[in-house]
């Protein structure tokens, strides 16, 4: 890796961050020494990049640093590109041409010399197979996840059992042939999965979950968090 690509992953590294990198965890994700990783941090800081910390403790960056978010590398842009091709085989409507709008206005704002990895990229995803029909208007449930709004659901079981619930959408989740709406059923009183082709019926409410933003995603991450680590403990 050329010595200015590698200073500029150390600060995407940095980047993304919110606790300090220790040198050790730099050098494993940029496959250098760590001796080398100390002189890359000196020099950037002698470049009057903001890196804060030291040998032993770890680096963080300055939140004030302001780097242009266009500046992609080639494995950025062939990420951008396999992840909108998926996007586009499977979203909806607004979701597919959403993906390939960005594809095209990165296309034009990246410099000439990086323009074939969009083009012409080394990567790409297997067309998706056609989704299954279902009854939920996936752009207005991704208008409600955002503004914290519930939603009435007729569902059908695998079983065929059929529930009327309010649920508190979290997250739309998509795999290769069906969607999920993750939420925390008031029937339940827990966090289920909703298999969206499974919907009857779904009504969208104007009533809110009454949580701060951002608490109830915060609650489903602890609680997958401990499935995850129920699974562990069983195997």
């Amino acid at each position: 890796m050329r010595r200015a690509d590698r200073l500029f992953q150390i600060i995407q590294i940095l980047r993304r961050s919110s606790r300090p990198v220790t040198a050790a965890a730099l050098a494993a994700e940029i496959e250098v020494s760590k001796r080398t990783v100390y002189r890359d941090v000196a020099d950037l800081i002698g470049q009057r990049v903001p890196v804060v910390g030291e040998a032993g403790f770890g680096y963080l960056l300055a939140p004030e640093y302001d780097m242009p978010p266009l500046m992609l590398t080639p494995d950025e842009l062939e990420a951008v590109v396999l992840g909108s091709q998926w996007v586009a085989a499977r979203g909806d409507k607004v979701l597919s041409g959403a993906a390939n709008d960005v594809v095209a206005k990165i296309a034009v704002v990246v410099p000439e010399r990086l323009r074939q990895f969009i083009v012409a990229p080394s990567v790409g995803a297997k067309p998706g197979r056609t989704m299954s029909p279902d009854l939920v208007d996936t752009t207005e449930l991704r208008t409600a996840i955002r503004e914290g709004r519930k939603l009435r659901l007729r569902y059908r079981s695998e079983n065929g059992e059929e529930t009327d619930r309010i649920v508190w959408p979290v997250i739309l989740g998509y795999d290769e042939a069906t969607r999920l709406i993750v939420a925390w059923c008031e029937l339940r009183q827990g966090f289920r999965h909703f298999r969206t082709d499974r919907v009857i019926q779904a009504t969208f409410l104007a009533d809110t979950n009454g949580l701060r933003k951002g608490e109830l995603r915060r609650r489903w991450e602890l609680w997958r968090e401990q499935q995850r680590r129920d699974i562990i403990q069983h195997e």
